[in-house]
């Protein structure tokens, strides 16, 4: 099949992306040896350090090679015309339109997830067992790759399938009625995520009587933020590495920390922890983050939908019958552009709000405690403190570490 124009922009699209993200990664690599600022001497020892340095090293040159796979496999699946096999193989299968699109899709999500689980398993039972950080049992892995395939198929099945029936239904306005459902399945998901989805992986507790739980409280009070519901999430069965999030609405707001989080803080760290997750609820970050999601959705779809018939779109990704679900593809691989464009702003305005909830803790609570408690979780993860300025520009969603410190201080 002859090639088009698009195809080859397709082609340049995957190229530049790769060679950008390739000079990101060289430039933060070079910077592991940059000279760490005195206020963060004190996290790691010189034996910590030394690890801490192997450890991005090692995940540096992997995921160069994991990358370099990835884009080799990619190019060589569009210019052997792998998606025209793939649709050839469903058409053969059922000439139903909606059974066309799931077969298609099921087939791709198969061959990535086959082809990906060989890093993934190394990433879990190689590096990160090395480092200490691996908790997960085989078994455990593979039941959880399962699951989310399982997950996958069949919510995304639902949505993909209504999806199509809009577009039959609606013709070109079947973008709004996708939309609204977009936004009933977010809006669904920020509600019900903890209380539905992570017990598919995870065993949710509700916290202990104790001092930590009154602390949490005497400060929820304090700060006139209701809360009802306070989790421990069995996070060690998977990883050493802590974390803690809020998540949910209305009755179903709930605060949930990882069993990790609370054996590597002290009380007042954890509050403090907290304490930053309550200024991203009381300085509306998760109400904005939710809405600006739901709108940056909606015109994605309406671009989708003015290109979605155009046969050129099925044609550049090598499908010689053009369809919808060959449109979605070739769509998603031209649109990419826009979303590193946008992905940049939001990561942008996501470590300005972490400047105001850490600014929100240390007026409510204590900057203290909070510092210490980011130096002990960069320690703990073998984090980087010297990332590169343009990474961290495009990459980061949080302020270096460096950058909370002397906010915090300041």
């Amino acid at each position: 099949m002859e090639k088009t124009n698009l195809f080859y922009v397709i082609i340049g699209i995957l190229m530049v992306q790769y060679i950008i993200h390739q000079i990101l990664e060289y430039l933060n690599a070079k910077n592991f040896d940059a000279q760490v600022p005195p206020e963060l001497q004190d996290v790691f020892d010189a034996q910590e350090y030394n690890k801490s340095q192997a450890y991005k090293l090692t995940n540096y040159r992997f995921g160069s090679l994991s990358e370099g796979v990835s884009l080799i496999a990619t190019l060589a699946f569009l210019l052997l015309e792998g998606f025209e096999l793939i649709d050839n193989i469903a058409r053969g299968i059922t000439d139903h339109t909606i059974g066309l699109t799931l077969v298609f899709f099921g087939i791709i999500m198969l061959i990535s997830s086959i082809a990906g689980l060989p890093f993934s398993y190394y990433q879990t039972f190689v590096i990160e067992e090395k480092y200490g950080f691996n908790k997960t049992t085989k078994g455990l892995f593979f039941l959880d790759k399962v699951k989310g395939l399982i997950l996958t198929t069949v919510f995304g099945g639902g949505i993909l399938t209504l999806f199509i029936l809009f577009y039959q239904w609606t013709g070109p306005k079947f973008w709004l009625y996708t939309w609204i459902m977009f936004t009933v399945v977010i809006l669904f998901i920020n509600l019900f995520y903890s209380r539905f989805i992570v017990p598919l992986f995870n065993k949710q507790t509700p916290l202990d009587d104790g001092s930590l739980k009154n602390a949490i409280e005497g400060y929820a009070k304090k700060v006139g933020f209701e809360l009802q519901n306070i989790f421990v999430i069995d996070g060690s069965k998977r990883s050493t590495k802590a974390n803690a999030y809020f998540s949910g609405f209305g009755r179903e707001k709930r605060i949930t920390l990882f069993d990790t989080l609370i054996n590597d803080l002290e009380e007042e760290e954890i509050v403090a922890v907290l304490a930053h997750e309550v200024g991203h609820y009381k300085r509306k970050h998760i109400i904005f983050n939710l809405v600006t999601s739901l709108m940056l959705t909606g015109i994605t779809l309406y671009v989708l939908s003015l290109f979605i018939n155009n046969p050129e779109i099925s044609l550049a990704i090598g499908v010689s019958t053009p369809s919808f679900h060959a449109g979605l593809i070739g769509f998603a691989l031209l649109y990419s552009p826009i979303s590193e464009v946008t992905g940049l702003a939001m990561n942008y305005l996501s470590r300005r709000f972490e400047f105001q909830a850490d600014d929100y803790a240390k007026t409510t609570y204590a900057s203290a405690p909070l510092v210490t408690s980011l130096k002990k979780l960069s320690k703990n993860n073998l984090s980087n403190l010297t990332p590169h300025p343009a990474y961290v520009f495009v990459h980061y969603s949080h302020p270096p570490l460096i950058e909370r410190i002397r906010n915090l201080k300041a």
